[in-house]
């Protein structure tokens, strides 16, 4: 059994996404946090950019733990 990095990174990468992603969704109605950042919801835009990046890297990680047929 061989270790598979993927499967951590996948792991955290998606936790910190998902964590981005509902801070972004929880203060999305409070405009003048944003203001500095032109209005754009950046929480929220970086959590689906890490849950897209870990979701890569678990799915990776699975089509990596495919045994090849003998």
């Amino acid at each position: 059994m061989k270790f598979d990095l993927r499967l951590p990174i996948g792991l955290l990468f998606s936790f910190y996404g998902i964590v981005l992603v509902v801070l972004g969704v929880a203060t999305n109605a409070d405009k003048a946090r944003y203001q500095s950042s032109l209005g754009i919801n950046v929480n929220l835009w970086w959590g689906v950019v890490l849950l897209v990046f870990g979701g890569l890297m678990l799915l990776g990680a699975m089509m990596g733990r495919k045994q090849p047929p003998v």
